[in-house]
């Protein structure tokens, strides 16, 4: 008789437990910048289901991204390893030696193209800890045989090899990992639905339920009604009529305003999509017990591609080696753990999320895995952890005007290291968060001590170097950055202003890419 009761006390137990055990959803955003969302100031873009989840649980005002693009930081998030220690350092696809045909003075490392499969993926190790693993959305850390059903997720809805959306965000789409909607159908909000209706599948097992946004990734395409919407709320901004959105910074135009009514349509959608998770979060009760990660992979669009938005008061964004580029949302709201509208000032960044997740699921850390990354737990419950610093490498040039540079930040500084001349930058983020003032003459000490550390890491990971370009010519590259300062420049003021008139439609597409019926 007692060793029955003893039996059905464990097995009680055991169900507590699994009954008692989080659920996971982590929203990655495509190329979201800090300053896109409405609680970090931005007043164009309306983003209140991401503010009210912010409102909720803990912001991380010094949350960082592990690369300025995008495949390198998606590849830490899963692995908990710096860049360099797996070695995808540029988004998949980008030239490298002696490919790279852009008179720029190095030519980009080398890298590799595909998740490591020796890796423990921060998906495996809750799949093995009991959870049903889903993935929807943008995977681009690697080709077929590496994809997310490769790598620990059992459910796989529209991660391929691709890091924007063939054929648009409108259906018909090409994706041979997601059955196209109907014509018309806004492949961001797909995503959100197909996430929900795995959430209200999922009710009696712990899930991962990972939403990883191709938006706000170019090409932008909103609908007729939400641009005309922004164009309007400009309009009343004063917005309109401006024809200085741009500021040249070192080798491309810089976008200095939020006005671009396209993008915020997007921010709108974007937004719409994490209120429809949310919703049914709520919904199912699930609310209670889940654990909500909201992040962007790398800093928004201010040059190149799209030019979309502006991130003042930082310098630079997507690709770039300023605040712009590395700093990200960073939030983490859990359910009686997470006081609702608390910030940290605590140095986070996205190696960090492996261990944070491992650690509120009740399964074991994997030190010797997620080896760059700390877990956040104790900051998630008011307590402090151990000051560190933290590193970025980035030996390639970034589509967006980004130098080959590798990074340190230890409390307020910021040391960047240049890989074409040896050059360095220092800042003080806390007196210059907007990287203006270069003080490194003036602390000479500082740069030598933040510079050991750095080299020290750099070799501690294996990082691969830039090589000098025997092609290189400074007489074609000045051209080509004058050309960039000046017809560039004019063309960008031209284009962006007219995307801003109440009579603008897309050049060739009267249905809006695919959004309108004919």
């Amino acid at each position: 008789m007692l060793k029955c009761a003893i039996l059905v006390l464990i097995c009680q137990l055991a169900v507590y437990a699994k009954a008692e055990q989080r659920n996971f959803v982590f929203f990655l955003v495509d190329d979201l910048g800090f300053g896109d969302l409405g609680y970090n100031g931005s007043e164009f873009y309306e983003t209140p289901h991401i503010d009210a989840l912010a409102a909720s649980g803990m912001r991380f005002d010094n949350g960082y991204a592990a690369c300025q693009v995008c495949s390198p930081s998606r590849a830490s998030i899963m692995t908990g390893k710096a860049p360099p220690r797996h070695g995808i350092t540029d988004w998949i696809g980008a030239k490298t030696g002696m490919d790279w045909q852009r008179d720029d003075l190095v030519l980009p490392a080398e890298y590799v193209w595909n998740l490591p499969h020796e890796d423990i993926t921060v998906a495996e190790a809750l799949r093995d800890g009991g959870y049903t693993t889903f993935y929807a959305g943008k995977w681009h850390i690697g080709t077929k045989g590496s994809w997310p059903e490769d790598h620990g997720f059992m459910i796989n809805k529209g991660g391929w090899d691709k890091g924007s959306p063939m054929g648009g965000y409108f259906a018909p789409w090409d994706n041979p990992r997601l059955e196209s909607g109907p014509d018309g159908e806004l492949l961001t909000l797909r995503l959100a639905n197909e996430t929900a209706s795995f959430i209200e599948s999922s009710q009696d097992e712990p899930f991962l339920a990972y939403l990883s946004f191709y938006t706000v990734h170019g090409p932008i395409q909103t609908t007729e009604a939400l641009r005309n919407k922004y164009v309007e709320k400009a309009e009343k901004m004063g917005l309109t009529g401006n024809d200085t959105r741009f500021k040249f910074d070192r080798r491309l135009p810089v976008r200095q305003v939020q006005d671009n009514p396209i993008y915020a349509g997007m921010m709108e959608s974007l937004d719409t999509a994490v209120g429809i998770v949310m919703a049914k979060l709520k919904e199912t009760g699930l609310d209670k017990n889940t654990v909500v990660i909201f992040t962007s992979d790398n800093g928004g669009v201010t040059t190149g591609d799209a030019y979309s938005t502006s991130l003042l008061p930082f310098r630079g964004g997507k690709g770039r080696q300023w605040e712009g580029g590395i700093r990200e949302p960073y939030i983490i709201h859990v359910p009686g753990l997470t006081k609702p509208g608390t910030s940290s000032d605590v140095l986070a960044i996205g190696m960090d999320f492996y261990p944070t997740i491992l650690e509120l699921a009740g399964l074991p850390l994997r030190p010797e895995q997620h080896v760059d990354g700390v877990s956040l737990v104790p900051v998630l419950s008011g307590k402090n952890i151990p000051e560190r610093a933290l590193y970025w490498h980035y030996p390639h040039y970034g589509n967006q005007g980004g130098e080959p540079s590798s990074i340190i930040r230890s409390k307020e500084w910021k040391l960047i290291y240049y890989h074409e001349d040896g050059r360095v930058e220092l800042y003080n983020l806390i007196n210059d968060m907007g990287e203006v003032n270069n003080v490194a003459a003036a602390y000479p000490e500082k740069v030598s001590e933040m510079q050991k550390r750095l080299n020290h890491w750099l070799a501690d990971t294996g990082a691969k170097f830039p090589a000098r370009d025997p092609r290189y010519s400074q007489e074609r590259f000045d051209q080509k950055i004058e050309n960039t300062r000046t017809a560039k420049m004019e063309a960008l003021e031209k284009q962006h202003a007219e995307f801003l008139d109440p009579e603008w439609e897309p050049a060739g597409n009267a249905r809006w890419w695919g959004s309108a019926e004919d």
